[in-house]
């Protein structure tokens, strides 16, 4: 018998995509989607492109909605999920998409976000590397599950490896995206209008004010954990010692991140070393995928797909690792990170419901 499913937010981008993601699941039936002020609408008056699931009605969201389903995913703008996650105790698996279950350090949300602090659940990024292994293992059997934010989870996966095999200093990083605005959400804001975004490129949250930031350092912390040292071979607590500059540009894809992210070389570290920590942390991944040496990806390739893609260069002249990672913000970024998460956690075959293959031109 299928799980039954309900998705909060169903009218926004986030639970669009994961609706479409879900209808092909064969595991899952999507009983219930919700919103807040499109509650009474035809589910397809805001997702045209659903067609399969023209039958349903968008629901006011509420806990009592929201109740009595196998599978809640909370697509909701940040600061909103903690009100329905307190009252859906007896739901036995909660997928937060938002912000609200992320981030362990009250002081990091309070700094970035502020409002009610919530506490942390199963991180979902199955292939990031912590203490004891990957971040799959906890999800095993996990009933509360945080979906990563797109910019962050780009990232981290990025750097990862290389913290945890101490080749790269995490003292010194800069990384710098290309984003679409859907990463944004759906809400009309003027900087994200057509004609303001068409032919421009805009940075924004410039100066280490973007809220992916402490979600960076505290995946990076935990990758530096996986391998027990920091770059000068000594144990640090929590996110000590990881500095990064982050700068996220606005450009004119409708989704897609393309994260350049550098970091300084340890030194007396070898080339073969460097790329060979990458090689060993992603070499049996389906979804996450080094790219052959000289190759770098396109966010065009990974258009649709649940893949992030990666190319890594050692830039000897500035001492540095240069790491170049593509993919779909809607897709790995969110909503297919938390059904493949979604999937660990049940048992399935973690690929149930997503493809590594994009859709091209």
């Amino acid at each position: 018998m299928p799980y039954q499913v309900a998705v909060s937010g169903a009218s926004g981008y986030a639970g669009g995509e994961l609706l479409r993601l879900l209808a092909a699941h064969p595991d899952v039936e999507i009983r219930t989607v919700t919103a807040h002020s499109n509650a009474g609408q035809p589910l397809v008056a805001h997702q045209p492109h659903l067609r399969s699931l023209a039958h349903l009605t968008l629901q006011e969201t509420t806990p009592e909605t929201l109740a009595g389903h196998d599978i809640v995913f909370l697509a909701l703008p940040h600061g909103q999920s903690g009100q329905y996650t307190e009252a859906l105790t007896e739901t036995p698996l909660v997928i937060d998409c938002g912000a609200d279950h992320r981030l362990e350090s009250v002081s990091a949300w309070d700094h970035f976000y502020g409002g009610d602090f919530n506490e942390a659940w199963t991180y979902g990024v199955p292939e990031l590397l912590v203490d004891g292994g990957k971040q799959r293992e906890r999800l095993v059997g996990a009933s509360r599950i945080a979906a990563p934010g797109c910019n962050a989870s780009t990232v981290s996966l990025s750097l990862a490896p290389g913290v945890a095999a101490g080749v790269i200093d995490p003292s010194d990083i800069v990384a710098v995206l290309a984003v679409g605005p859907s990463g944004a959400g759906k809400s009309l804001k003027t900087n994200l209008l057509a004609s303001e975004i068409l032919g421009s490129a805009n940075p924004y949250a410039v100066g280490g004010t973007h809220r992916h930031i402490p979600e960076i350092r505290q995946a990076l912390a935990a990758a530096r954990a996986a391998g027990a040292v920091t770059s000068t071979g000594s144990v640090t607590d929590a996110d000590e010692g990881i500095r990064i500059s982050f700068t996220p540009v606005i450009v004119p894809m409708a989704r897609g991140i393309l994260a350049t992210s550098s970091a300084p070389i340890t030194p007396g570290v070898t080339d073969e070393q460097i790329r060979g920590a990458w090689e060993a942390a992603y070499g049996d991944e389906t979804f996450v995928q080094l790219l052959p040496d000289g190759d770098f990806p396109r966010t065009a390739d990974v258009l649709g797909a649940n893949t992030a893609l990666m190319g890594l260069a050692i830039d000897r002249a500035a001492n540095r690792v240069v790491v170049v990672t593509a993919l779909d913000n809607l897709v790995k970024g969110t909503a297919g990170a938390a059904i493949q998460s979604m999937n660990i956690a049940l048992g399935l075959l973690e690929a149930t419901g997503l493809t590594v293959n994009g859709v091209a031109p």
